[in-house]
């Protein structure tokens, strides 16, 4: 059930059951399809809504995710070039179900708002570049700062407990640069099948994040490793023994969200998987 298309009974089924929201029902129905994430084993109950986030710069929509009851630690979501969508919301809820307080922002909000991407995952890329080559290091530290600071705000949010943080192709190196902006708050971050992660610049990925006590799970494609077979070694050398770097061999760029073209299941629950445990050993 979790790789099939589903029919609209199916998804009025999965309405009821809370599986999904009625913002994804509409978006997946409108689509004629979804692909569904394997459930969480012992979900906890959460609450989950859209959010505006002031920052420095205008105002961000977001989705905010977190368990019902209680404090959870937070955690900040950069997704892919396709921006927020379904797919991201459904990650985010997901996570949140393992005990996770989960913002997942629209990195675009300075242009429009979600949906920032015409055809979700299936937009031609060429005409999304000028959205991502608009986020410097300079935009990223501001939003870096100005959303982790919001979480900070949240009932929900641990105070007690590190931050993570996580991206995905374009936000890969995001969520590097936010651990160095933020350093006392952010106690883990994760790269899947990041982009630009390793450079020589002061503000490069992989030099902010080695200047920080975080712990870091760096997730590869294997054609990305193809293309920059030496990236690993770099991120090896200055991320040492606080990251778990890992080539995913058969895994194409794009591999982890449900809706991308590439999807791999398998490989996309081993790296869940490893996130969850990093989560679980760093943000304490």
């Amino acid at each position: 059930m979790c790789d099939q298309d589903h029919s609209e009974k199916e998804l009025l089924e999965l309405d009821a059951q809370g599986r999904i929201t009625r913002r994804q029902f509409g978006a997946f129905l409108g689509a004629g399809m979804m692909m569904l994430l394997p459930p969480v084993q012992n979900p906890v109950a959460v609450t989950e809504s859209e959010v505006t986030i002031k920052t420095p710069d205008g105002t961000c929509d977001a989705y905010f995710v977190h368990p019902t009851t209680g404090t959870a630690p937070g955690v900040l979501v950069w997704p892919d070039i396709f921006g927020l969508r379904p797919a991201f919301r459904q990650m985010g809820k997901r996570l949140a179900e393992s005990g996770y307080s989960v913002l997942v922002v629209n990195p675009f909000y300075r242009v429009q708002k979600a949906p920032t991407a015409a055809q979700g995952a299936a937009t031609p890329i060429q005409g999304l570049l000028p959205l991502m080559q608009a986020l410097t290091p300079t935009i990223q530290a501001t939003d870096s700062k100005a959303f982790v600071a919001w979480l900070d705000q949240q009932a929900s949010v641990a105070k007690n407990r590190k931050i993570g943080t996580q991206g995905y192709c374009m936000g890969g190196p995001i969520a590097l640069r936010t651990a160095g902006n933020v350093p006392d708050r952010v106690g883990a971050a994760a790269s899947f099948h990041g982009a630009q992660l390793v450079g020589n610049a002061p503000d490069s990925a992989n030099v902010m994040a080695a200047k920080t006590k975080a712990q870091f799970l760096i997730a590869i494609a294997d054609n990305d490793d193809k293309s920059s077979p030496n990236d690993k070694t770099v991120l090896k050398d200055t991320l040492g023994a606080a990251a778990d770097i890992e080539v995913y061999t058969g895994a194409q760029h794009g591999w982890c969200p449900p809706d991308s073209g590439v999807y791999n299941k398998d490989l996309a629950e081993k790296a869940w998987t490893k996130l969850l445990a990093l989560y679980k050993k760093a943000l304490v």
